[in-house]
């Protein structure tokens, strides 16, 4: 479990609540094929920041914070 000052917060802007979300994506423009970013999600903003993402063609993956962390090493 996260401490307060190491916790894992949701990425929209403004936003302080934990994540619960990853929100894995890559821009064709900028990066390899394999290359993932992450976007962090509070419950409130996951579907939000999907659908940004999305729109533009980058969203490739949403899992739960914890199916994230307990994942192989990605690339």
């Amino acid at each position: 479990m996260n401490s307060p000052e190491n916790a894992v917060i949701c990425s929209a802007k403004g936003c302080r609540a934990a994540a619960v979300w990853v929100l894995a994506w890559n821009n064709p423009k900028l990066h390899t094929p394999e290359r993932r970013k992450t976007w962090l999600a509070c419950d409130e903003h996951r579907e939000h920041l999907s659908n940004f993402l999305d729109l533009r063609g980058f969203l490739k993956d949403v899992v739960r914070l914890e199916e994230w962390e307990e994942a192989p090493t990605r690339p």
